[in-house]
């Protein structure tokens, strides 16, 4: 086990790029499943989620010819499906939330999967509702056994069907393309999530034989294909690496230009942080924040404090709404911060409470920060990240803050983030990582 020891209160300057997407490469990963042949993908992160994705798809039986660090080439053409039950699948599968993507391409081609209740962050009940509502529609028979804490899920007669989702789940939605894309027929999933994560897992599924309509709405229409073929795919920029740099330079103080953002993907990422009073400048792909000495908070037409919520794409990604609270904290005004979609998200705040920041957990849902206008600088404190996005907040304030802070449990924001602790040093932070004994 490992610790970041972080010195505070120094300037960053410099150009940084971003990683590929975390979220997009753990689904495109699962969807080499559904082909016999070849997927070559580029841009993937090398970071322990996808590795661990990768491991799950070996211990199946797939090849993986690592071109470089961030290209892979995956064949599936061997795959054990009953591998699905072995302790080394189950291990890794329990560890990250990634591992439930594999159930719509192995139902599919395999017509069975097993999975280990999923792991991944601690931020309240995820349940597996869309995906099992999702696959009954498809004529999936899905069973729980407690015994084993594990879902089974037998395709005796699978069937296109228009699918309802109960909510616009993007790992649900991504489970219910993949399921479809084999079968014969036409299936129309409906309330879909439209993230450009999934606008790019169809796009990829269009490329091997599939053919599917209304990508980037809320219903997707889908002709399936029994027999897909390979292709070559790249990843996108990570939109919430963005964010997190973004906040990282506001609450540094910091110049900083983030080179190859993927600016068209990023939603309302950009005009959520100007809302806090942060410049940015879009220079083609890259944006330049300027270092700031005050950045001051929106406020509504009456005067009433701003408030910043997440919700589905198009809407602000809930994954950003720890850095945002973060980078609220040295900002002129106040704001309040409402995490609509997890109960156990906002819990992390009492780290930095703790390292003075002014902040009211109003609910499990909701908080509302006090920007302090940089009079009075965080200190560093001992703390632990509970999760991946808890974790590069907590991260983002020690970097801010006056004195040393020690990070423990930082296996979470590598789950996450690449060589985070490199790529920040390049920019002139001290950051080292320890074993999180040396206190």
């Amino acid at each position: 086990m490992e610790a970041f020891r972080v010195e505070g209160g120094h300037p960053l300057q410099g150009k940084i790029n971003v990683q590929g997407a975390k979220n997009e490469a753990l689904q495109i990963i699962a969807a080499t499943l559904l082909t016999d042949k070849p997927v070559l993908v580029k841009n993937l992160p090398d970071i322990l989620d996808i590795k661990n994705q990768l491991l799950l798809l070996e211990i199946l039986g797939a090849t993986i010819e690592r071109i470089d660090t961030h290209t892979v080439k995956i064949q599936t053409s061997n795959v054990d499906p009953d591998k699905m039950r072995s302790p080394e699948f189950r291990r890794i599968a329990q560890k990250i939330r990634g591992s439930v993507l594999l159930i719509g391409p192995m139902v599919a081609r395999y017509g069975q999967a097993f999975l280990p209740r999923p792991g991944g962050d601690r931020i309240g009940r995820r349940r597996l509702d869309a995906h099992i509502e999702a696959l009954r529609s498809l004529g999936v028979r899905v069973t729980y056994d407690r015994k084993e804490n594990a879902f089974l899920f037998v395709a005796d007669n699978m069937h296109p069907a228009f699918i309802f989702l109960p909510e616009p789940s993007v790992t649900g939605t991504a489970n219910a393309i993949m399921a479809a894309a084999t079968l014969n027929g036409h299936t129309t999933i409906y309330n879909a999530a439209c993230e450009p994560y999934i606008q790019q897992l169809c796009r990829l599924l269009n490329k091997i034989g599939c053919k599917i309509e209304g990508i980037g709405s809320n219903r997707l229409e889908i002709d399936g294909n029994p027999t897909l073929s390979g292709a070559e795919h790249t990843i996108l920029p990570d939109m919430i690496e963005v964010g997190s740099f973004i906040g990282l330079a506001a609450l540094t103080g910091s110049d900083i230009t983030i080179q190859n953002a993927g600016v068209e993907h990023l939603g309302q990422i950009p005009r959520t942080f100007e809302k806090l009073g942060i410049e940015l400048n879009i220079q083609g792909d890259d944006i330049h924040i300027p270092a700031q000495e005050i950045y001051e908070i929106e406020t509504y037409l009456d005067g009433s404090i701003l408030t910043i919520s997440d919700g589905p794409w198009p809407l602000f990604t809930p994954d950003l709404l720890s850095v945002v609270l973060v980078t609220a904290i040295q900002a002129r005004g106040s704001v309040l911060i409402h995490q609509k979609m997890f109960e156990s998200r906002l819990f992390f705040i009492d780290n930095l409470i703790d390292m003075g920041a002014q902040i009211i957990l109003c609910d499990p849902h909701r908080a509302t920060v006090i920007g302090m206008e940089r009079r009075i600088p965080l200190r560093g404190i001992k703390m632990s990240s509970p999760d991946i996005r808890a974790g590069i907040a907590l991260l983002i304030a020690a970097l801010s803050a006056e004195g040393t802070s020690i990070i423990y449990n930082i296996e979470q924001i590598d789950r996450g983030y690449e060589q985070i602790d490199e790529r920040l040093k390049a920019l002139g932070a001290h950051i080292e990582r320890i074993p999180a004994y040396d206190k």
